[in-house]
């Protein structure tokens, strides 16, 4: 009996195959958030590094010291879970917003990127898995149903995002009237023209803090 017996497999539908991956020489599971039920996703990290011939390192992201004790908590549980005979784990932390900037210097030839279908980040709310296909030419693989999606704190944090983009979208429209206003010459266009970075910049940055 491995200890991951004491952890009951979950009824939900795994993508059934791994045909399409070559043999990773280590699994990076991103583990994103403290407040989730990661219990159930051991088993199948555990049955993945195992089809692979697999070590699993599970990597994590904070946006700042007060979160780190705990999730290193978190992922030194988790590592402790998985670890067998046959497979070899380690747990690290990482103190940022963005993932991609996350995964890039972790990633090592032979790695396979595990994240979750339900992890979603940014100002759109789009899966991470879209995020990291797009950004990275990583291979990507989607476990679904065993993250469990927080409602009420995605509703929130969505509403919250949305506010502060609308604000300053708000506060540079009267700024660009107000500007719109100056005589018409090289000088107003210029400004009206060079007002729209800072608009841009401001919510990339607002957006990131949600990341």
């Amino acid at each position: 009996m491995t200890k991951l017996d004491l952890i009951p497999p979950s009824s939900t539908s795994y993508p059934a195959s791994l045909s399409g991956y070559k043999p990773a020489r280590r699994l990076i599971v991103l583990v994103p958030d403290l407040e989730s039920d990661y219990i159930p996703a051991m088993h199948r990290i555990w049955e993945l590094a195992n089809a692979q011939g697999a070590n699993v390192q599970f990597l994590g992201l904070c946006k700042g010291k007060r979160q780190e004790l705990n999730l290193r908590r978190v992922l030194a549980t988790m590592s402790a879970m998985v670890q067998d005979d046959k497979v070899s784990t380690e747990a690290k932390v990482e103190i940022g917003t963005s993932w991609v900037e996350v995964v890039k210097p972790n990633y090592l030839t032979g790695d396979l990127i595990v994240c979750f279908a339900e992890q979603r980040v940014g100002l759109m709310h789009r899966p991470l898995s879209q995020i990291l296909e797009a950004n990275l030419n990583f291979p990507v693989y989607i476990l679904s149903g065993l993250y469990p999606q927080k409602t009420k704190s995605n509703w929130l944090s969505q509403v919250i995002v949305w506010s502060g983009a609308i604000g300053i979208i708000i506060s540079f429209c009267i700024l660009q009237v107000k500007i719109d206003q100056l005589p018409k010459d090289w000088f107003q266009n210029a400004l009206l023209i060079f007002s729209i970075i800072p608009e841009l910049w401001l919510i990339w940055v607002w957006n990131s803090l949600f990341r």
